[in-house]
């Protein structure tokens, strides 16, 4: 049996005002609450309201054997309330279905864990709690930021109550001969590991639309028989369920891919074919230990991997000294206000932790109006940096 298991995230940075040093000790905002707005408007139309509907609509047409999973960033609901309430509204109705699973991540979509354990740890409680408060929901399945994983992760997460999975990348010096279609296990803890499949991903999430692509139109009929074709080896695991992980940002339907591409009816008219073969069947991340009959396979990450570029290490966010300084110093202030006990300044200095900011910063391939480039509302990554620097140093001056 070939389960699928959707899984989207759902994150919306708060981005910064151009913030020029003439602007430090001058009270001047350092988010931009219009372009912020703007964007939530424009994602809120285009993507989360057309979308949800959609889930919603297929998860009643097929009586529960559609099912998808979401991460929801704690900053993203927090704009939902702000400026789309009917966003929040519609995921909630999702999520009653009993057909979505939900799945923990740090509250404001930070790289804590590289920096910062218990910061880390308590972004991942503040998020518990408020898919607790929002949904009535306890979060079973945990992914890092960027899906960011290494082996101690699987080591901390386990001491937290209610984690038993975790998802994170099917990077190929990893997996080395092995698939990422089967479950995995960590070597020190008895935790699954889900691994995204991401080359059939990507066909979704960035090739969809690409008519350079020798697979394009990317058609159902074709999809479906790709994924077909994985039970067809059943030499090697004749009885082995297998798990095929499909991870991307929700934003692909509607904002990356847009509507006229198809993207909409390409997902529309996918579970009718997935659910007319026997073989085939939806899952959420969290029942997928059920449905792993066979001892799961340790595996190592001795290093982190992620989901990004084709070298899907940290290097999208920690490949140039601009990157390297402005974490440092975000984290060292972090620190500085938890010493001084300015609980007013943390929600502002969390923000400012958003891994967004140094993917902004990152200069890989910039001038060849690569993803970095799309992402960003900067006009260069040194301009990012400058405006997030000048705003860590006025509010340094605030904490003095």
């Amino acid at each position: 049996m070939l389960y699928i298991n959707f899984y989207f995230q759902v994150h919306q940075p708060f981005r910064l005002n151009h913030f020029s040093a003439l602007d430090i000790g001058k009270s001047r905002p350092y988010f931009d609450d219009k372009l912020n707005k703007f964007v939530m408007e424009k994602v809120a139309d285009k993507c989360y309201i057309p979308t949800n509907k959609l889930l919603l609509d297929l998860i009643k047409r097929y009586e529960g054997q559609f099912k998808v999973s979401f991460a929801i960033t704690g900053v993203a609901i927090e704009q939902f309330k702000m400026y789309r309430p009917d966003v929040l509204e519609s995921f909630q109705a999702l999520v009653e279905t009993g057909c979505v699973e939900l799945i923990g991540e740090t509250y404001y979509h930070s790289l804590a864990f590289l920096y910062d354990t218990n910061e880390f740890l308590e972004q991942i409680e503040m998020h518990k709690n408020l898919m607790k408060k929002e949904f009535n929901y306890v979060p079973e399945t945990f992914r890092n930021t960027e899906l960011i994983y290494q082996d101690q992760l699987s080591t901390l997460i386990y001491e937290m109550e209610g984690f038993k999975t975790i998802l994170t990348e099917g990077v190929d010096r990893i997996l080395g001969w092995r698939s990422p279609l089967f479950a995995y296990k960590n070597f020190t803890a008895e935790i699954t590991l889900l691994l995204k499949y991401y080359q059939l991903a990507d066909d979704i999430a960035f090739r969809f639309s690409n008519r350079d692509w020798p697979e394009f139109p990317l058609t159902v009929d074709k999809f479906v028989k790709w994924i077909e074709h994985f039970n067809l080896d059943r030499k090697n695991s004749p009885k082995k369920n297998k798990f095929l992980n499909l991870f991307m940002d929700y934003e692909t339907f509607g904002e990356h891919q847009w509507a006229e591409t198809g993207i909409f009816d390409f997902m529309n008219h996918l579970p009718e074919k997935v659910l007319k073969n026997q073989n085939l069947a939806f899952i959420t991340p969290k029942e997928a230990y059920q449905y792993a009959n066979y001892q799961q396979e340790s595996i190592s990450f001795p290093e982190p991997i992620s989901w990004a570029d084709a070298e899907r290490d940290l290097s999208a966010w920690r490949e140039n000294d601009m990157q390297y300084n402005a974490l440092e110093t975000v984290y060292e202030l972090l620190e500085k206000i938890r010493i001084k006990g300015r609980h007013d300044l943390m929600p502002t200095i969390r923000y400012l932790t958003t891994s967004d900011h140094f993917y902004y910063m990152c200069t890989k391939y910039f001038q060849d109006g690569d993803v970095h480039k799309y992402f960003s509302p900067y006009d260069s990554p040194e301009q990012a940096y400058i405006y997030f620097i000048n705003v860590l140093a006025d509010l340094e001056e605030e904490l003095m």
